[in-house]
């Protein structure tokens, strides 16, 4: 087990395989900050002007939006954007590694601060498994509680691209989705994937209709990447700033649109009501397709 200090205040595990697969995750929201590939390829994003104060959220890798999406109210009180989980520490709980595989769960349970926000009793947690080529993000929480509550979730993952100019995403054809851009105050209009590929020329704020198979992320020089997620997370959210909009976070550089996308495995339109006793679960799925640009 190893949990280092990174500028003081960001602590993090850090998985690796005897391949050279690598993967680092802060305590602070269980929150994935890089995964490399055998190559020393790095397929997250990390905006390199986010603040590592182990306070606020932190701007790429893959950040946990529970129990509410964006902004998007559940129930009667609003929370935080994004819900809590993103900036509160979570408990390393187990590690576990061989040759072929490498595990951290964290832990998240129910609080003083969590309850002043979200009245629900809860346990969650969170399984990174890193593979040869693979990165698997696991999330599952348990009502502790009398009380059925609801809740929303997105694995708000940024995969580093070269050029955003220069990359396309498929396997979302023929899928509805709700256009942020377009349709920010209209939540009821939808839209449907007609062109094979999603490019990006602007900014993109989608929220689609999951697909049944794995996406492909691929560009002009490096190799794919395949998404998937469970049947269970029904959505998949595609964004990218674009270079208005990025201009204006103040985390992340003016060209930082350019050198990411997030393509996250959500559970947003139809949220999850969690009765007491049961748990639920849901993943992500990274694969490095290495050969195949």
């Amino acid at each position: 087990m190893s949990a280092l200090a990174e500028g003081g205040a960001l602590a993090y595990v850090v998985l690796g395989l005897p391949s050279g697969d690598k993967a680092h995750i802060a305590l602070h929201g269980a929150h994935v900050l890089s995964w490399q590939t055998a190559e020393g390829q790095e397929r997250l994003y990390l905006s390199p002007q986010t603040l590592r104060d182990g306070q606020n959220p932190i701007r790429g890798g893959v950040p946990i939006c529970f129990p509410q999406f964006n902004q998007r109210v559940l129930g009667n009180q609003p929370l935080p954007k994004h819900g809590f989980a993103r900036t509160l520490p979570w408990v390393l709980v187990q590690q576990t590694q061989t040759d072929q595989e490498a595990t951290a769960v964290f832990q998240l349970t129910d609080s003083l601060l969590t309850r002043a926000v979200w009245p629900a009793a809860f346990e969650a947690q969170y399984r990174v498994r890193l593979t040869s080529g693979q990165l698997q993000l696991e999330f599952s929480v348990r009502n502790t509680g009398m009380v059925a509550w609801p809740f929303a979730l997105a694995l708000h993952t940024y995969l580093r691209v070269v050029d955003i100019a220069q990359t396309q995403l498929l396997g979302l054809a023929g899928q509805r989705y709700w256009d942020g851009v377009l349709n920010l105050h209209a939540p009821d209009v939808r839209h449907t994937q007609t062109e094979p590929a999603i490019t990006f020329s602007s900014e993109t704020d989608r929220v689609y209709n999951a697909a049944t198979t794995p996406l492909q992320l691929q560009q002009t020089s490096v190799s794919a990447v395949q998404i998937a997620q469970s049947a269970n997370l029904l959505d998949t959210v595609v964004w990218n700033p674009g270079a208005a909009l990025c201009a204006t976070l103040t985390d992340m550089p003016a060209d930082g649109y350019q050198h990411m996308l997030c393509v996250e495995a959500a559970r947003i339109n139809h949220p999850v009501t969690l009765q007491p006793g049961e748990t639920w679960a849901g993943w992500q799925r990274l694969s490095s397709k290495n050969g195949a640009p």
